[in-house]
């Protein structure tokens, strides 16, 4: 049977509509998985029911994270937050983390299941990091590899592409900055910005701070392999 996959999304303008790029679609049922696409739901009940049903949770890419959520006021450089997303994708992450069940996040999707577990990111790297950065909001297209990511041996980012670097594609100026205890650093850029986190506790819960799913637009393979060891994951669960 193939894996149900919660795909969270945004409503990032009138709020008429929820929406999610397609390619984060496309990159589920590619790998063998069925898509549903998420509302915005913080009853605890609700959730719960919808965690039961679900075999995995795609958190996707967006805006920017509330800095409340993590005890900082906001920083000039602050993009636009939606504290109804933020609210919805945490209760949801936490009973996921709770229930053992496999968890995917791409960079917004990497910063919003750090805090989740306990962490805290940079809400502008540029003005917050003080040395020279490498260009993390890429010009080039969004399925080309910019930079470079360095994986740690014997995490599961290792074990999934069998890779000590990836090259990946990057559009961010956030990225997480402590780490809880339960999880690692797994894959980190030249500059020492982190690109990768997982838990140590728990089958499956990557967080990568780049966007596999359009890399594998163009059969990336670290992407795709990405992709499988996911949907894998959430069929054993």
């Amino acid at each position: 049977m193939k894996p149900i996959i919660g795909v969270t999304a945004s409503m990032e303008t009138d709020r008429a509509y929820y929406s999610t790029a397609k390619r984060n679609v496309k990159a589920i049922i590619d790998a063998g998985g069925i898509p549903v696409i998420l509302p915005y739901i913080i009853e605890g009940e609700d959730v719960a029911e919808i965690v039961n049903r679900l075999d995995g949770l795609y958190a996707t890419g967006g805006g920017d994270i509330d800095p409340i959520l993590f005890g900082e006021e906001p920083h000039p450089k602050l993009g636009l937050i939606i504290p109804e997303r933020d609210q919805s994708e945490l209760i949801l992450i936490q009973k996921m983390l709770e229930m053992k069940k496999p968890i995917l996040g791409v960079c917004r999707g990497s910063q919003i299941l750090n805090i989740a577990a306990g962490g805290d990111m940079y809400q502008d790297i540029y003005s917050q990091i003080d040395k020279q950065l490498l260009q993390h909001s890429q010009k080039a297209p969004f399925d080309y590899g910019s930079h470079f990511v360095y994986v740690k041996k014997d995490s599961l980012l290792h074990k999934l592409t069998g890779e000590d670097k990836l090259r990946v594609n990057s559009y961010h100026h956030q990225a997480n900055r402590k780490v809880p205890k339960e999880f690692q650093i797994s894959g980190a850029a030249s500059d020492g910005v982190i690109e990768a986190i997982e838990s140590k506790t728990h089958p499956f819960v990557l967080g990568l701070q780049w966007h596999p799913e359009g890399m594998t637009e163009v059969n990336d393979e670290a992407s795709l392999k990405i992709y499988a060891g996911f949907m894998k994951a959430s069929i054993s669960k």
